[in-house]
């Protein structure tokens, strides 16, 4: 193959020299290593290999959470409805869980928890920014945002 398979797997080689903390855990980092290299432009082609063999342009994770205007205009989305259909509403009154963002030193693992409580929302702001409360009617002293949020169905 005149030499083609050598060149990338010395590309691979210096993604992964730079990513790497110690030469052990090279094993680690080798997806995210492939993906990069899968998904770069070559300068030869002016392509990505992923588009040369599916004939598209590759959609990155990130772009699936907070959609590209190629994202949008594949779905045939407005900015305005994509924001509506991720718009959740909640009010005075709801019960709500709390997504624990902190981590606990003696956690289980896999097994622990993602989110917390019963809570009960004291206010809700336009912003999206909620007041909450316990079960008990403490009050947090900060406002949460509603993203660390999700509806509790009793």
């Amino acid at each position: 193959m005149n030499g083609v398979v050598e060149a990338a797997n010395k590309n691979i080689k210096k993604i992964i020299q730079k990513m790497v903390v110690t030469y052990k855990d090279w094993h680690e980092i080798l997806p995210f290593a492939l993906h990069g290299y899968r998904t770069s432009i070559r300068t030869s082609t002016g392509e990505t290999h992923f588009s040369l063999v599916y004939g598209m342009k590759v959609v990155l994770p990130v772009e699936v959470e907070i959609p590209s205007l190629r994202v949008l205009m594949e779905a045939k989305l407005t900015e305005a409805k994509w924001c509506q259909a991720r718009s959740r509403v909640f009010r005075e009154g709801d019960l709500v869980l709390k997504k624990i963002l902190s981590f606990k030193p003696y956690s289980r693992g896999k097994w622990t928890p993602n989110y917390e409580g019963t809570y009960v929302v004291k206010r809700a702001f336009s912003g999206g920014a909620l007041i909450l409360t316990t079960m008990d009617g403490e009050e947090f002293t900060r406002p949460v945002n509603i993203d660390a949020i999700k509806k509790y169905f009793a």
